[in-house]
């Protein structure tokens, strides 16, 4: 396994995170959601090397097989963390990619790093531009739910991330998006991350305001949304994109959840090669889509 060193913890001890670069051409960054891995995006790792791109993908501290420190969960810390990828690989005019939870990565670093070394940025089911409900933010969502979630974490983890794991994907009485192995592998990969990791990252991606680090991006911007997510619901988060980013080119899954990534992964997939290659051509099929 390959590692790279981000940083040093509290302690002074070096912090490696586990990564994977494949493929030769424009360089693709996916950066992961919670509570998951770099393993998450296996399908684009196993497809889009084979269409021209390298592909880099890294496993954010504190899950799978990266180091877990006890702390640097803030947003600043990670984005520190996606700099010294970057500059460790010397990865020029990259594609950044932020699923979920990484959203928030990619918005963090194009306005604490300058945009370095990006030349666009995609977001997938993202978290930005800021989920919790606040007086100036009132269409963001209870911090009760966010509450919620670290109880359900601190009480019975396995238990919470196996219900967690079927809403991301959409799975249900009447609908059953993918397979019980499918389930059981997402969980798996959850189960890898430490619990006090868990815990602090999912307070920092439901409290950081990205409000401001978006109106700091210059570059092309793509949004893709599920419509149909209730892990972070499209009218809490890119449905208000365009209040911050109005070059940025957005489409809506008709009717999908949260993790596109293995529910909508062929689709997704050629959207952000597409993306990449610089062309706006973009999958349509199934989709709606918006010009900003």
């Amino acid at each position: 396994m390959s590692f790279i060193k981000v940083g040093q913890d509290s302690k002074g001890q070096d912090v490696k995170l586990h990564y994977v670069d494949l493929g030769q051409g424009p360089t693709i960054v996916l950066i992961h959601g919670w509570p998951l891995s770099y393993e998450s995006w296996e399908y684009q790792l196993n497809e889009l090397p084979k269409n021209g791109v390298r592909v880099v993908a890294y496993t954010r501290r504190g899950f799978g097989h990266s180091d877990k420190p006890w702390n640097g969960y803030d947003y600043d810390t990670l984005a520190d963390d996606l700099k010294a990828v970057l500059e460790g690989l010397d990865l020029q005019d990259v594609t950044l990619v932020g699923f979920s939870m990484g959203g928030g990565e990619v918005a963090r670093y194009m306005s604490r790093h300058q945009g370095n070394r990006v030349a666009r940025v995609a977001f997938v089911s993202a978290v930005t531009p800021y989920l919790l409900k606040t007086d100036d933010n009132p269409d963001g969502v209870d911090k009760s739910t966010f509450d919620d979630m670290v109880d359900g974490l601190k009480k019975d983890r396995p238990d919470f991330l196996t219900t967690f794991g079927k809403q991301f994907y959409g799975d249900g009485l009447l609908s059953n998006p993918v397979s019980q192995a499918t389930l059981d592998w997402s969980q798996s990969l959850a189960l890898q991350g430490a619990p006090y990791a868990t815990e602090q990252c999912a307070r920092a991606f439901s409290e950081t305001d990205f409000r401001q680090d978006l109106q700091t991006i210059k570059v092309p911007v793509l949004s893709i949304h599920g419509e149909d997510d209730k892990t972070v619901p499209y009218k809490n988060s890119a449905k208000r994109l365009d209040q911050y980013l109005s070059h940025a080119t957005q489409i809506v899954y008709d009717g999908a959840p949260h993790g596109l990534l293995i529910t909508d992964k062929e689709k997704l997939s050629q959207d952000l090669l597409t993306f990449a290659h610089g062309s706006d051509n973009f999958d349509r099929d199934g989709a709606e889509q918006d010009q900003y």
